[in-house]
């Protein structure tokens, strides 16, 4: 009896209006996909399925540490330099979302890291582009991008993403990220990087608060213009940084099944996300890594319930908060809102 429970839980979660803010491209690439594109380069790899790949590309829960979590990507970052590899993963990205009743995701990238076979920031912002408007005309999931500079990238290479961002702005792009090596590369690095970006009026997001305290996230509320945070699990360990993230009301793209595997927190009974909800801050829940994390937002969403005791009016209001703390422009989130709003009518949500 509790299965067939859990069964109808999982496909009632499912069937929700959904938005994923903090996804990775190259964290969400299919295995079926890696075995493809490296049949079509000739490269052997260590195993001839998906089953036998996964262990390759997927971390185990909790996986030691947010440097363990990383070197994840790099067995796929390799299939990832040719212009055709980046659209298919794109739309293929876009496909994913949708099988879980994601209706908007903002889909993140690095630029800088898929150039070895002669791209130049621009045309791998087009590819992805590309690939992720095919998926929204066939799978009706209005889908844009985040480019992403990296904390281990130096101050040319990233002001090229900015630069290339920009140009791409209100065509596909809707924002800038700085994603990488959290502890071993502070957000200050990074301030004049960022005041780029406020110059550009490109709409910034910024990882912290995982691998690093509070500390991280007011240096990128304060220096680097974050209006969204991407985690923000350890920020509680400051409540002068708590108060200002609530006083703000800036948006916490926070992504469980993730957060736990990098042990950001030590586990379970440490994940602060019911404690900020409760405080008021508007937290979002979205997946960080499809593969990699070996997560969908159906998932995500259950252990809210399950662990956490989230209501049914409560989860409403996650799913409301992804949308209000995108970064779409006003026309598409006031169109996607009024359709939020009945489907939650629908699956009689109160809110």
């Amino acid at each position: 009896m509790k299965k067939v429970e859990t069964n109808v839980c999982m496909e009632w979660l499912r069937q929700l209006p959904k938005v994923d803010l903090h996804l990775h491209l190259d964290g969400s690439v299919k295995p079926e996909t890696v075995l493809e594109l490296a049949a079509a380069e000739g490269i052997r790899l260590p195993a001839d399925t998906p089953e036998g790949l996964l262990p390759y590309m997927q971390v185990d829960e909790p996986c030691g540490s947010l440097q363990a979590y990383l070197a994840k990507f790099e067995f796929v970052g390799r299939f990832l330099h040719r212009p055709e590899a980046l659209e298919r993963v794109a739309f293929e990205v876009v496909e994913q979302a949708a099988a879980h009743g994601c209706r908007y995701i903002e889909v993140r990238f690095g630029p800088q890291l898929h150039r070895n076979r002669g791209m130049t920031p621009d045309e791998v912002i087009a590819r992805v582009i590309a690939g992720l408007n095919q998926g929204e005309a066939q799978f009706g999931v209005k889908a844009r991008g985040i480019a992403c500079c990296l904390r281990h990238h130096g101050q040319l290479d990233n002001m090229e993403v900015i630069e290339a961002a920009s140009r791409f702005q209100g065509r596909g792009i809707v924002g800038v990220d700085l994603a990488g090596d959290e502890g071993a590369y502070p957000a200050r690095l990074h301030r004049e990087l960022f005041a780029l970006a406020r110059r550009k009026a490109l709409p910034v997001t910024i990882h912290a608060g995982e691998a690093a305290g509070a500390d991280s996230v007011y240096e990128a509320i304060a220096h680097l213009g974050a209006a969204r945070i991407g985690h923000g699990v350890r920020m509680k360990e400051d409540p002068a940084v708590l108060e200002l993230v609530k006083e703000r009301q800036i948006p916490l793209e926070m992504c469980p099944v993730s957060n736990i595997q990098t042990r950001a927190v030590s586990g379970w009974a440490a994940y602060p996300v019911r404690e900020y909800f409760d405080y008021g801050i508007p937290v979002t829940i979205n997946t960080d890594n499809l593969t990699v994390s070996g997560t969908n937002l159906t998932k995500e969403y259950h252990i809210l319930m399950e662990r956490f005791g989230f209501t049914p009016a409560e989860i409403g209001k996650l799913l409301l908060n992804g949308l209000e703390a995108s970064f779409m422009d006003e026309a598409d989130k006031r169109e996607l809102r009024r359709h939020f709003h009945q489907a939650l009518a629908e699956l009689n949500i109160s809110r």
